[in-house]
Parts: C-alpha cells; sequence; structure tokens
C-alpha cells in the first residue's frame, strides 16, 4: 500500500505546489538558475502532482504539447519509493492518450531510472542548464 497518490492537475488550481517541489529540487538542490527553470511554458503544459497522505507535494511531472516530459521532480525524502515511476506512467499515459510521440531530456544521473521504464538513449550528450543531459525515446 502507497502513502500517496499521482494525479494530473491542473496549472492554475495548484501552480504553488508545482512550484514548490521544483524550486526545492531544481534551484536549491541543483541550482539551476531560477530564469531556466521558469520558463514560461508552464500554463500550455499537463502537470502530475504527488501528495502524501497529509496532502503535501512530493513530486511533479509535466507534458508538453510537443510529448517532451520534463520538469520531473520528487523530493530527496521520497526518493526510491515509486513516486517518480507513477509520475511518469501517468505522463507516459497522457501522451499516448493524445497520439504524441513520447521523449525526454534526462539528466545524466537519471538515465537509468528511464531506462528501467522502457526509453531509450539517442544522440549525444549535451548541457542543458549547466548539467549534462541524454535525448531519450519511448518506443
Amino acid at each position: 500500500m502507497t502513502n500517496y497518490q499521482a494525479s494530473e492537475v491542473p496549472w492554475e488550481s495548484h501552480r504553488d505546489a508545482l512550484s514548490h517541489i521544483r524550486r526545492t529540487v531544481f534551484v536549491e538542490e541543483q541550482e539551476i538558475d531560477p530564469d531556466e527553470e521558469w520558463d514560461g511554458e508552464d500554463p500550455h503544459c499537463r502537470h502530475f502532482l504527488a501528495i502524501d497522505e497529509g496532502g503535501c507535494p512530493i513530486g511533479t511531472a509535466r507534458l508538453m504539447p510537443s510529448g517532451q516530459i520534463g520538469r520531473m521532480a520528487v523530493l530527496e525524502s521520497w526518493r526510491g519509493r515509486g513516486v517518480g515511476a507513477q509520475l511518469l506512467a501517468l505522463a507516459v499515459g497522457a501522451a499516448r492518450d493524445k497520439g504524441l510521440a513520447v521523449f525526454l531530456h534526462a539528466q545524466a544521473d537519471a538515465i537509468g531510472f528511464y531506462e528501467r521504464a522502457g526509453f531509450q538513449l539517442h544522440g549525444e550528450p549535451f548541457a542543458e542548464a549547466g548539467i549534462e543531459h541524454r535525448m531519450m525515446t519511448l518506443p
């Protein structure tokens, strides 16, 4: 039994919760420039949020209209407990429902996580927000 749940949520009503997770993981933990994190695309995307049994936000993912999954972030204390996998599955399902080709830019240290979910590497490593990434697609 899990002590969290994940679902698709509207950006407009869940902006604070989604932003809190991304700010904690990307801006504070990974020291990504806030201007790179807040790219203005959020209102045009589908968002997925995991909350714990007390209603606190613990993880998020974003699906862009192009089929790109990104902004996958899980608070450190919740990593390794299936939260990211559930968020990823929701985003993939939403993309497939729309007939989109699913792809993402994986941080180098997260490649194994995405490979376990069936994603495949493509191309050479590249820097995004000062962190090495690789393009990955889901067949």
